[in-house]
């Protein structure tokens, strides 16, 4: 029998050069009016009293269909354009498809003084093996995208050889496996203006109304007064989550330290044009496991990898993950 083929590296089309441009319009693309796809809401109680939003894909699918888990990034959700593109290509394929939200992802505040942050891998840890008992008898996959992906990572590599008995492979998509090599690249210039205020403008106020939630969680004032993801991370997600500071928990929460410790078949696919991840940090073969797969294309941006004509098409990613989860290459 034939080897399967390797899937084709990503090339960009020649209307969109550059990894800024190559990150922003494949985000904008789910902006054009492409139908959104059609998904259904469970609500997940969790073991600290507080909830999580699942939105499954409400295409039909056999009962015995393989069933793949997305982990969205840093205030991601089911309506990212990479969720949205991964749904159509599994309704396409007849797969199932979940997404967890993180806490406070789905368009509600979450109850407990916790949020999420790209080293939760018990939260991950909690959220697979419920899908795996729920489904016992179904072929399950993960990927994650950004911080969704590292933080996936860390749950790998926590969980070593006990992996495999809850997810048959994953991918990890433009994962900053390097956090503070990422926090310092988009602190800077235009990718601060594009990238930093964004996020920032929706984790304050919910950090901030997490706060008076609960007096004396963290310093509101130095929460106003963030600029940048390190000083919000200092000023908030370490302590919430039990860091002794931003460099603390960057330090802690980054998976390329420990990409020898993955023993499940894995996928991390990096362009070395990301914003948000210098290339010159990204891992060579030496130091990872035998069970990984490094994919860095030149090209890519961060969870863009758009193709085709103006406007374009966001459908090689999908497929590059469908094809490995199918034959491992």
């Amino acid at each position: 029998m034939a080897a399967t083929p390797a899937f084709p590296l990503y090339s960009p089309p020649r209307w969109l050069p550059g990894g800024q441009l190559q990150t922003v319009v494949p985000a904008l693309l789910s902006r054009t009016g492409w139908p959104a796809a059609a998904l259904r809401r469970q609500r997940w109680s969790t073991p600290d009293g507080d909830f999580i939003d699942v939105d499954w894909l409400a295409a039909p699918a056999a009962p015995d269909a393989p069933l793949l888990v997305l982990f969205h990034g840093l205030e991601g959700s089911s309506r990212s354009h990479y969720a949205q593109a991964l749904l159509a290509a599994c309704a396409a394929a007849g797969w199932q498809c979940a997404v967890p939200h993180f806490r406070g992802c789905s368009g509600e505040d979450n109850l407990a003084p916790r949020a999420y942050h790209s080293g939760d891998w018990a939260e991950i840890d909690w959220i697979l093996q419920r899908f795996a008992r729920q489904q016992p008898h179904t072929p399950l996959f993960a990927a994650g995208v950004s911080l969704g992906g590292n933080a996936l990572l860390r749950w790998a590599q926590e969980r070593g050889d006990d992996a495999g008995r809850w997810v048959q492979a994953m991918a990890a998509v433009s994962a900053p496996l390097d956090l503070a090599a990422g926090g310092q690249a988009i602190s800077r210039g235009l990718s601060h203006a594009l990238y930093t205020r964004l996020f920032l403008r929706t984790l304050k106020p919910k950090a901030l109304r997490m706060i008076a939630r609960h007096p004396g969680l963290a310093d509101a004032r130095r929460v106003r007064q963030a600029r940048d993801l390190h000083a919000f991370d200092d000023a908030f997600t370490a302590p919430v989550h039990g860091f002794r500071d931003a460099d603390d928990y960057w330090s802690r929460a980054s998976s390329r330290p420990h990409l020898h410790r993955l023993r499940l078949p894995t996928l991390i696919l990096n362009a070395r044009n990301d914003p948000f991840q210098p290339a010159a940090v990204l891992p060579g073969a030496g130091s990872t496991s035998s069970w990984v797969r490094l994919e860095q294309p030149a090209h890519g941006g961060h969870a863009g990898f758009a193709q085709g004509g103006p406007p374009g098409t966001l459908q090689w990613l999908p497929q590059r993950l469908l094809h490995f989860f199918r034959h491992g290459v």
